[in-house]
């Protein structure tokens, strides 16, 4: 094994962290004070930017170094020696094969999400429920991007349909959170046909730019069509969700919330795991392997596009409904681009077609900006750091999807290996 020259690699990373002074000095270091009308220098900012960015890139060649020479990989084949069951993390076998610690795992874990709006504050209960709400749409889109290998940039729009859904008939009809939340999910399983009908033969980019186009076009006609959805005005005062006709003050409407919401991402949670090992899941992955052999086997591949969008636009919908409760107001400004952006990221990081995966990427991305927000000025950069970092070491996100292997022996189908 080649053996890393330490001078080499640190008069290089001294000659990046100079490079890098020198591009983030004016921003920085420089500061116009307009009211005392002075210029104000900064120098202890570029001290840590200028260490900072030594630490991080001596820490990058050797994660770098690392991976050329293969170090990482022998030392993940040690870990993986203590089981013999072929899962591929060392997380993953503590977590799933062994019962006696899974099983007081789940039981603590079922106790501290029922008694956590109690024990704290309800903004801490606010964000957990839109960490949850980040868990769903993370989940619909895992089937469309993760499953079907269908780069999907206009997700938010089904996520708008099922909000507005839910707004405009309470507002014109007077229908309740409980009626109006399957009737989102069905709009926008309908939006999410209707889309799939037109790129049934894209792909790659292609596909990506027509469902970019897309979300932009829902969320145009939202604010421009003042009649029908009060443009950029948005719609106020949506009633929370009732409970058997109580009336609920802010905070147990909250905790309600937070509930509903614990109970949807498991149901979800169970939908898409029993989606993903059925027939249909099976044609999803092979559809996203290689879509021409796929169909070359028999498959169905417009039944396994159009399905995927459909189930994909139907969890968004049900999360739409929700939100629209949740915020009691709703405008365009809350549907952006970014936002799907933000849900892809979510896949993606977690690890795409992982369950477990979306769950861990969307409760890092939600919940770490808002305990991080003494770094809010550079949340951004931190932000497309950790995902350029995600991309080169890991790209298969935190936690990889796990693919079923079934075997015969002797004649019967008597185990089922992970691979």
């Amino acid at each position: 094994m080649t053996k890393i020259n330490l001078w080499k690699e640190a008069k290089t990373s001294l000659f990046i962290a100079l490079w890098f002074v020198i591009l983030t000095f004016p921003i920085m270091v420089i500061k116009v004070n307009t009211i005392d009308d002075i210029v104000e220098w900064r120098w202890v900012r570029i001290l840590f930017v200028g260490i900072g960015a030594f630490f991080f890139s001596a820490a990058y060649r050797y994660m770098l170094y690392r991976r050329k020479t293969g170090a990482r990989r022998e030392s993940k084949t040690r870990v993986l020696k203590i089981h013999r069951l072929g899962i591929n993390t060392a997380l993953d076998a503590a977590f799933f094969s062994q019962k006696k610690v899974a099983l007081p795992g789940i039981l603590f874990i079922a106790i501290a999400i029922i008694l956590f709006p109690f024990i704290t504050s309800m903004y801490q209960t606010n964000i957990i429920s839109t960490a949850l709400l980040s868990v769903m749409l993370g989940m619909g889109l895992n089937i469309v991007v993760g499953l079907g290998g269908m780069l999907h940039l206009g997700y938010i729009a089904f996520y708008a349909v099922g909000a507005y859904t839910y707004a405009l008939l309470n507002y014109h009809f007077g229908v309740n959170f409980w009626v109006a939340l399957p009737l989102g999910g069905l709009f926008s399983m309908i939006f999410g046909i209707l889309l799939g009908i037109p790129v049934l033969r894209l792909k790659g980019d292609y596909l990506a730019i027509v469902t970019l186009g897309f979300g932009e076009i829902i969320r145009i006609v939202l604010e421009n069509w003042n009649e029908f959805s009060f443009g950029p005005s948005g719609i106020a005062n949506i009633p929370r969700p009732g409970f058997f006709g109580v009336k609920l003050s802010i905070q147990h409407a909250s905790i309600f919330t937070y509930f509903i919401l614990v109970a949807l991402v498991v149901f979800t949670i169970f939908i898409v795991s029993r989606l993903k090992n059925s027939r249909l899941g099976r044609a999803w992955e092979a559809m996203r392997e290689d879509d021409i052999a796929c169909e070359a086997m028999g498959v169905d591949i417009t039944k396994a596009k159009m399905t995927a969008f459909a189930l994909g636009a139907f969890w968004a919908g049900l999360a739409g409904v929700v939100f629209a409760s949740k915020t009691t107001f709703i405008n365009p400004a809350s549907f952006t681009m970014w936002e799907s952006i933000v849900v892809l990221c979510i896949v993606v990081l977690g690890g795409m077609g992982s369950l477990g995966g979306v769950v861990i990427g969307a409760l890092l991305i939600v919940l770490l900006p808002e305990y991080l927000r003494a770094f809010s000025e550079y949340r951004m950069l931190l932000f497309g750091a950790v995902l350029v970092v995600m991309m080169i070491f890991r790209p298969e996100g935190l936690i990889r999807a796990r693919r079923h292997v079934f075997t015969f022996e002797h004649g019967e189908n008597k185990s089922e290996a992970e691979k």
